[in-house]
């Protein structure tokens, strides 16, 4: 198991392998005023699917995923990139890049934005690089590879090349800041000795970490490769910021995770900047577990991530900042927690999970966690499972499971109240 932003990213726990009955719980309300109101964005998939938002911009752009019926098979389901402006959603998986599934996992103000999406290109090496078959989706058999979505258009990103000049086949993007620069992953054509075969993973190529930068619309796609820990054959890329950091993670090809939805065994969580790879250690744990590695971060440099701690029996989300790494916990209760992203106000968000893994939203301030289910009113129609994205006027998004039926999952988007915003 590992964590999110995807964000990568445990934002995707409750629907791909624990049940949620118990989320159908009342909402215990506190004696105080609600501090978020809640907008149901509507469904974005049956609870056995990861379909739910992304990204929301400081205009109200949110990017996302909607899991469907596949109309063609019963028994199977398509994933589609999405983009909400304010509460109207519209698909951009169509035309695409000529396969059956897409996701949007970034999106800026300007409308730009990232994710990954199947090709009508056959993967020459078989493998299944973005888990359509892991995840019970319709598996074209093709490639997936990073785009860019603008003025109604998908374009397929650049891979990196090996030593023969043979291009990677699959990759995704992660994330995409103001000024156009992406974050994420690209295969490189290099054999991974690490996935040791099918019996690890049906991987048998490295994957970098990446930046994507496009300074001008007639200029080409620039293509830097990140460096890794250690001499890891791995890494991804799962968020940056506005000043170009980045941050995510490097280990060793494992088998596909359904919950992160990618092939990497994460042992070393990483802040990239100015091109160097800075380690930032972990809470006494080897990742042997849920992994180590750094899911968000804002524009003073603070990072947040998920951690194994000592021995590799439990983990819990991380905020690290000036070379110092602190302890997330969850919510009295509750066994593990996961931070996903932090805002520009030191408002950490992410998911606290009980003994038995079902997950709740938490928001924590200065350190101690509070359940997002107790600060909107106690009538809402949501229990909120996680919280993945904040932005400037400190609306926060996430997924949920409808109290009336846990088994369908919604999108929502929490808008903080006159005179609380951020934590304040």
């Amino acid at each position: 198991m590992k964590s999110i932003q995807f964000a990568t990213k445990w934002s995707r726990i409750a629907r791909l392998s624990l049940a949620l009955a118990t989320l159908a719980a009342p909402v215990c309300a506190l004696a105080q005023s609600p501090r978020y109101t809640i907008v149901d964005l509507g469904p974005v998939g049956p609870s056995s699917s990861q379909g739910q938002p992304f990204t929301v911009t400081g205009n109200g752009l949110i990017s996302g995923e909607s899991v469907l019926a596949n109309p063609n098979n019963a028994d199977e389901w398509v994933s589609n990139a999405v983009l909400w402006v304010g509460t109207s959603r519209k698909d951009i998986a169509n035309p695409g890049l000529g396969g059956p599934n897409s996701v949007a996992f970034g999106v800026n103000l300007w409308g730009q934005v990232a994710g990954q999406a199947d090709t009508d290109k056959p993967d020459p090496n078989g493998e299944d690089f973005c888990g359509t078959t892991a995840l019970g989706l319709t598996h074209s058999g093709n490639t997936c590879v990073p785009f860019l979505w603008q003025d109604g258009r998908m374009v397929a990103l650049p891979r990196l090349r090996n030593r023969a000049g043979t291009e990677g086949s699959n990759g995704v993007a992660s994330q995409i800041n103001d000024f156009g620069m992406v974050a994420g992953t690209a295969e490189n054509g290099e054999v991974d000795s690490t996935c040791a075969g099918a019996s690890v993973s049906p991987q048998t190529v490295e994957f970098k970490p990446v930046i994507w930068t496009k300074f001008f619309p007639w200029s080409p796609v620039r293509l830097q490769e990140l460096p890794t820990i250690g001499g890891d054959p791995d890494g991804i890329a799962y968020a940056i910021n506005d000043l170009g950091q980045a941050v995510g993670a490097s280990g060793n090809c494992g088998p596909f995770n359904v919950n992160e939805q990618n092939n990497l065994t994460p042992t070393h969580a990483i802040l990239w900047w100015g091109g160097k790879a800075i380690n930032l250690g972990s809470l006494g744990g080897d990742g042997m577990f849920a992994g180590i590695y750094a899911s968000g971060l804002n524009d003073d440099g603070q990072v947040v991530g998920t951690s194994d701690t000592t021995g590799d029996a439990s983990f819990n989300g991380f905020l690290w900042q000036q070379g110092h790494i602190t302890d997330l916990l969850p919510v009295t209760g509750d066994v593990y927690s996961s931070a996903i992203a932090i805002s520009n106000h030191g408002l950490v968000l992410g998911v606290s999970i009980s003994a038995s893994f079902s997950p709740r939203a938490v928001l924590w301030r200065n350190g101690t966690a509070t359940d997002l289910n107790t600060l909107v009113p106690a009538d809402a129609a949501l229990y909120l499972e996680s919280a993945c994205s904040i932005n400037e006027k400190g609306e926060i998004i996430g997924f949920a499971a409808l109290k009336s039926n846990p088994s369908e999952s919604h999108a929502y988007l929490a808008k903080p109240v006159v005179n609380f915003r951020d934590g304040d």
